[in-house]
């Protein structure tokens, strides 16, 4: 894999990590249970982060690293905020449309794991993969919870 498609991949997680750094903070705006926001707002400020740690990488491989998020997590976030204004920012339809968001991230990673990636890059992906996992599977138990109740 040379060097462009290796910022290539880097680049499409920058905007996935974006994504969820709004989505999250989108999220943490909408939820009423003051655990959940601050529990989004963190999770925001960890996709920021990560973000961060990617454009690095970038930079180091001589790319130019991408500082916005995706037209489909754009897209995604607006259906959130209709969603939002229609159930009148019901705790369970944001947790949904959070798991529904990380599902998308999960994907990324993936496909980006399936690449021949530098040793130092896949390190670093996979690291933040194992995150997304967990973010994924947390929001899970959440809705679960609130879908119980």
């Amino acid at each position: 894999m040379d060097k462009d498609d290796v910022v290539s991949v880097l680049n499409d997680l920058i905007e996935t990590c974006k994504d969820g750094e709004e989505g999250f903070r989108v999220c943490a705006e909408d939820i009423s249970d003051p655990q959940l926001k601050t529990l989004f707002s963190n999770r925001s400020q960890a996709c920021a982060k990560g973000a961060a740690e990617l454009q690095q990488m970038v930079t180091s491989y001589g790319g130019k690293p991408e500082t916005g998020s995706s037209v489909s997590g754009t897209l995604h976030r607006r259906w959130v905020d209709i969603k939002s204004l229609v159930t009148g920012k019901d705790d369970k339809a944001v947790l949904e449309e959070c798991e529904r968001g990380e599902d998308v991230a999960k994907k990324s990673y993936r496909q980006a794991l399936e690449k021949e990636l530098p040793a130092e890059v896949r390190s670093v992906v996979e690291r933040q993969y194992q995150g997304v996992l967990q973010n994924h599977d947390q929001v899970k138990r959440l809705r679960e919870q609130y879908r119980n109740t």
